[in-house]
């Protein structure tokens, strides 16, 4: 399979996790009591209402062709706590609900290939669109759990840092509201400066420890 084929396969996957995850966020807010986030079109799978130019087509693009880890963001789905009918507990919710709807995706995926794999071994299929669509399978079974434990990270703006607020007081609360001013920059050094100019790739290890295991279990399963 060409390189142009892996990296538009790759894309499609990602697109489709961010779009599910912000709607996923902007549902669950919804039924939770803020309307905020649907009365702006973001409970849709039509991905123009979620992506941002920057975040989620240049910088991925930029990343890619550094060679380095590809980081892609959508629009910042609007939730107003005031209006959740229990602010703390649904503020957790509604972060969680992200990375719960990339699991999901990763899990029927997994259904599909399984269900698909007989026809796919078979040969009924020509060996190029078999490996096409199991390419596009696994991909999208791949990207959609690192996009949710990469998420789950508790650094702004990811929506780890939304789980972990809640639960912080005090002098823990204000120290982690400092750290939050060098969020970004943080991310860079860990996803780039720190493998690069150390070979300590924390990210590696953390997805080591999460979703290759997770992973490596849904190929034995399908497959």
């Amino acid at each position: 399979m060409g390189r142009l084929v892996s990296i538009l396969i790759s894309a499609l996957a990602v697109i489709i996790g961010i779009v599910v995850h912000e709607s996923a966020h902007a549902l669950t807010a919804y039924l939770l009591g803020d309307s905020t986030a649907r009365s702006r079109g973001r409970v849709s799978l039509n991905p123009l209402n979620h992506i941002d130019p920057f975040g989620t087509v240049i910088l991925p693009l930029l990343m890619v062709l550094a060679g380095g880890p590809v980081f892609a963001y959508a629009k910042p789905v609007p939730v107003y706590l005031g209006n959740l009918k229990h602010p703390k507990r649904d503020e957790v919710l509604v972060a969680l609900s992200g990375p719960v709807s990339n699991i999901l995706i990763a899990c029927l995926g997994t259904l599909v290939l399984s269900l698909a794999s007989p026809a796919l071994l078979s040969g009924g299929l020509s060996f190029q669109l078999s490996n096409l669509i199991a390419s596009f399978l696994i991909t999208c079974m791949s990207v959609n759990l690192s996009l949710a434990f990469f998420n789950l990270i508790p650094l702004p703006p990811l929506d780890g840092s939304s789980i972990l607020v809640p639960f912080l007081h005090g002098d823990a609360l204000s120290t982690y509201y400092q750290v939050q001013r060098y969020a970004m920059p943080i991310l860079i050094i860990v996803l780039y400066l720190l493998p690069s100019l150390t070979g300590i790739d924390i990210i590696g290890w953390y997805f080591d420890l999460t979703v290759y295991p997770i992973l490596n279990a849904l190929l034995s399963f399908a497959l």
